[in-house]
């Protein structure tokens, strides 16, 4: 199936029509748009809270009763089906009435993490050829529409500015007379942002089946215990990992949002205390700094507390056992349509077990280079296909050459392997690399041991470039506060001694930073770590 958007971006679905039929006729897709499934919830418990922000709860009647004007203003001003609209919003009750907004009137959902520099934003636009730009009055400003020929409108809530429309109080007779699209479940719903923590950010369009059926899935194996959920989203909304947020939780699940405006430990802590989640979700560094408060919250309301985004190590799983005193689940995912996770079984978890895949998810397969399956227990890349395979890069036919192969597997340029009993071990990644005179060094690897010394509180390690072997390896760390930093000397000797590391794998460079410099969707950004890791490196005799 191949889609075109009224902007003329072309959308072509890299899985087979019959593949993706069998996968709705097994009841792992629910065959609907994402507005049709929140409205179901809306019909059926109109009271139950729905999102929860700094600004206090408002339910799902509530919701729906913000949305329609929304969804009746973008439509009366001509957008629809055929549309890619942006929505550049910080967390809280706008972004998730404008999601809902774009879904209502059948258009594709962009959203922007509200982070991103104007820079970014614009070529983010430009590549998706958005059509519209839902965003607050201040970024509003720094979008210069003289630089992006396709974008036809801009849209703020509240009072209309200059140059911007108002998504707020169309007439009584505009709304009255507004009637939900009806989109097709194949066609595309959503595109999604990667982190950029290693280079530019990437885009991957996904149909409102992938959304609600793949991640819906995904998200309602990690359900524990009767009554809905009620997660605490510590990411951005608009991030990759967000997306478990509005489409899934909301839509397919009827759960409780609860979302900060901007992450802050301390801050999430009280909404543990307040609001009563049963699921704390967030990036592994995000879970490290809140398990690390001194405070006495209560968290019993917590039945599970989620880690994706990146690799999570035995130092951050541990502290938030002991903190919480709950079963700690690592996600195994990525934007490109994988996921995987320890929700059946959280005790057998260990660093780089990524639990068992699920078929109405996304099943894995072990390729060698040649594209080849290999046999159980041997290590190659990590292969997926299932329900959650999202249909293509956007504007990136050469992403799609690299990053997916025949019949629409996507290939995660990850390494792993596959054991007897099916759980699946993620052993390190092939394009965070670092090569040292023709030497592979996984940088994963690295960090997970020097997790375990107890004076660093994080890690992350990056390739520097180096005249004589091309690369070397700095470890970017930030000590346990009171604590003095080990010099490198030190860390050579921990790991060599203590944790067994090969030689070339020791780091040549450290960093020691206050903290770790993170991205627009909380992840430890790489490509901003590696920038002044680069610079400090050079000023060194």
């Amino acid at each position: 199936m191949t889609w075109t958007s009224s902007n003329g971006l072309v959308l072509t679905d890299l899985v087979s029509p019959d593949l993706r039929a069998r996968w709705v006729d097994r009841g792992w897709c629910p065959d609907r748009d994402l507005y049709d499934l929140f409205g179901e919830h809306v019909r059926e418990h109109p009271d139950r809270e729905a999102v929860i922000d700094d600004r206090g709860a408002l339910d799902y009647a509530g919701l729906d009763g913000r949305v329609r004007p929304a969804a009746a203003s973008l439509a009366a001003k001509g957008r629809g089906e055929g549309d890619v609209i942006g929505v550049l919003l910080p967390n809280g009750r706008e972004a998730v009435v404008a999601d809902l907004a774009v879904a209502a009137v059948g258009a594709v959902s962009l959203p922007v993490p509200h982070e991103r520099s104007a820079a970014d934003v614009r070529a983010i636009l430009g590549r998706a050829r958005a059509t519209a730009l839902i965003t607050t009055p201040d970024r509003a400003r720094q979008i210069p529409r003289t630089e992006l020929p396709h974008l036809k409108q801009v849209w703020v809530f509240g009072r209309p500015r200059p140059g911007a429309h108002s998504l707020d109080g169309p007439d009584p007779g505009t709304v009255g007379d507004w009637r939900p699209a009806r989109p097709h479940p194949e066609s595309p719903a959503r595109i999604l942002i990667s982190s950029g923590t290693e280079g530019e950010p990437s885009m991957v369009a996904y149909t409102h089946n992938a959304m609600a059926g793949g991640r819906g899935n995904y998200v309602g194996a990690l359900h524990a215990g009767p009554g809905p959920m009620r997660a605490l989203l510590l990411v951005s909304l608009a991030s990759s990992f967000g997306s478990l947020g509005v489409p899934v939780t909301l839509a397919r699940h009827g759960g409780t949002l609860v979302v900060l405006s901007r992450f802050d430990p301390a801050a999430a802590l009280r909404a543990v205390e307040r609001h009563r989640p049963t699921h704390l979700i967030g990036v592994p560094t995000m879970l490290r700094r809140v398990a690390a408060l001194p405070d006495h919250a209560d968290t019993s309301s917590l039945r599970v507390v989620v880690s994706s985004g990146a690799p999570l190590h035995r130092e951050v799983h541990d502290a938030c056992v002991a903190r919480f005193d709950r079963p700690v689940v690592n996600v195994y995912g990525s934007t490109d349509g994988v996921n995987c996770h320890t929700g059946r079984d959280p005790g057998a978890w260990e660093p780089g077990v990524a639990g068992r895949p699920a078929p109405d998810v996304a099943r894995m397969s072990i390729r060698d280079p040649a594209g080849r399956p290999l046999p159980m227990g041997e290590t190659g890349e990590i292969w997926a296909l299932g329900p959650m395979t999202p249909l293509c890069h956007v504007a990136a036919p050469d992403l799609d050459a690299e990053r997916r192969a025949p019949g629409g597997w996507v290939r995660t340029g990850d390494l792993g392997r596959l054991e007897r009993d099916g759980t699946l071990h993620v052993v390190g990644r092939l394009r965070r690399t670092v090569i040292r005179g023709g030497i592979n060094i996984c940088p994963v690897e690295v960090e997970r041991e020097l997790g375990a010394h107890p004076r660093l509180a994080e890690v992350h390690c990056v390739a520097v470039p180096d005249p004589d072997l091309g690369e070397r390896v700095c470890a970017c760390v930030v000590p346990v506060p009171g604590t003095q930093a080990p010099d490198l000397e030190e860390l050579a000797a921990f790991l060599a001694r203590e944790r067994g590391l090969d030689t070339h794998a020791l780091p040549e460079h450290v960093l020691i930073l206050p903290e770790l410099p993170l991205g627009p969707t909380g992840k430890v950004c790489t490509a901003t770590l590696t920038r002044i890791a680069a610079q400090a490196v050079g000023t060194r005799p």
